[in-house]
């Protein structure tokens, strides 16, 4: 089986697969590499449907030159703490990055919110993400100000007054609560629409059903992420035969 970094012939096996609509697993069986390696690739290089095999393999070489001077990432050291594989933990990140934006969130987003969420501390500085993503302060700040929109971040004062960017046990909870409120939100968007288009019409009979579907989607997430609330502070039991 191909190990190491992906070829230009790979790649562009890769932009021909997409074309084809063929899905991850096909491709990546095809080039004899695992799927995840195929997923990281095209979502790190615009997503399926903007993935241009010359560009990927360009900004692939970008990269790798901007690292070889670098010294090691902070990443690799904390990964190291508990006796973690810091090589596993980097490429789990990738992962972590590649669900989200395939789940929407924009890119820059998600390595953000991967990279705190990855840290024990769940907080991190502007400096620090900086430092550790190889980008700017002002994607940095870009970046954030979208996760606290939606209630993924929050931010807090360290004992330096420095600012810090925070994912803690309950950050789900609060973006669960924030997707709930704006889902409430368009409910009170579309029958508005009702009011305009004039009740019983068949675009208005459209909104008002939209609204019925959201209104339940709304109050079911909220109820759900009020009733789950706790797991998010449950302690992991220790191992069976522990010391306590």
């Amino acid at each position: 089986m191909p190990g190491g970094r992906l070829t230009q012939q790979e790649r562009q096996q890769i932009a021909l697969g997409l074309a084809d609509g063929l899905a991850y697993a096909e491709i990546a069986r095809t080039l004899e590499r695992p799927t995840s390696t195929v997923t990281r690739e095209v979502m790190r290089n615009g997503g399926p449907t903007a993935y241009r095999a010359d560009l990927a393999h360009r900004a692939t070489g970008q990269r790798a030159r901007r690292k070889q001077p670098a010294a090691p990432r902070d990443p690799g050291t904390s990964a190291q703490a508990h006796g973690r594989d810091a090589e596993a933990v980097r490429a789990y990140e990738e992962t972590f990055t590649t669900v989200l934006i395939q789940s929407g969130t924009p890119k820059m987003m998600a390595r953000v919110m991967s990279c705190l969420t990855l840290t024990d501390t769940g907080s991190l500085t502007a400096a620090e993400l900086v430092q550790r993503l190889q980008v700017s302060p002002a994607s940095i700040s870009k970046a954030v100000a979208f996760l606290e929109s939606q209630g993924m971040v929050r931010r807090e004062r360290d004992e330096r007054r420095r600012e810090r960017y925070v994912v803690d046990n309950d950050i789900m909870y609060q973006s669960m609560m924030a997707s709930a409120r704006s889902t409430a939100h368009m409910v009170d968007i579309a029958r508005q629409g009702v009011g305009v288009l004039g009740s019983g019409t068949p675009a208005a009979t459209r909104l008002e059903n939209i609204a019925r579907f959201l209104d339940f989607v709304s109050e079911s997430i909220a109820r759900a992420a009020e009733q789950a609330r706790d797991i998010l502070h449950t302690q992991p039991e220790p191992p069976k035969g522990s010391a306590t």
